[in-house]
């Protein structure tokens, strides 16, 4: 298959599984918990299986998103410096538009690790409905931590509106007995 200089890949990642919040504790604060830790080394190993790499990475400031992304990146998925996009914090739709909007020109491939409610809202409206119908019917059934969507889009980050994208697949993480 040919690609042209505007295909693009756009990965949408909720963080992995990560503790209660603590009496008085920065919601910010919450660390992976360990079935959250094997549940993001699934999701690297995946990316690498399926050949994704990053050209650039959106991360959400909290402590859970960023040990997420350190995670995927142990477990061997090629990353670029990851961007702390404070914005991405419990971000709605329209803001993790926003944010991949900025993206890199130069980035045909990038990857936002963030929240629900706002990413799986996001991925449902880039898609709405285009795609693998397993991968929608995943999508369907929830967003659980861990899980991440793979979109494809053609042409400039700066016009990525919703229904523009395809959502080519959807992983749910799978942890080992």
């Amino acid at each position: 298959m040919t690609t042209s200089a505007e295909d693009r890949t756009l990965v949408l990642l909720r963080h992995a599984s990560a503790e209660s919040a603590a009496a008085g504790q920065d919601d910010r604060e919450r660390s992976l918990t360990d079935a959250g830790r094997e549940e993001a080394r699934d999701v690297g190993r995946w990316l690498v299986e399926q050949g994704i790499g990053c050209d650039e990475v959106m991360c959400s400031p909290a402590q859970r998103t960023r040990e997420t992304m350190a995670e995927i990146a142990a477990a061997g998925c090629a990353e670029a410096e990851v961007e702390i996009e404070h914005r991405l914090y419990n971000a709605g739709a329209d803001d993790i538009l926003a944010v991949v909007r900025e993206a890199s020109e130069d980035a045909n491939v990038v990857l936002v690790v963030g929240h629900a409610p706002g990413l799986p809202t996001a991925a449902s409206l880039l898609a709405d409905g285009d795609g693998s119908a397993p991968a929608h019917d995943l999508l369907a059934e929830g967003f659980p931590p861990g899980a991440v969507a793979v979109l494809r889009y053609c042409g400039p980050w700066s016009d990525l509106a919703f229904d523009a994208a395809t959502l080519e697949r959807f992983h749910l993480p799978v942890l080992t007995p």
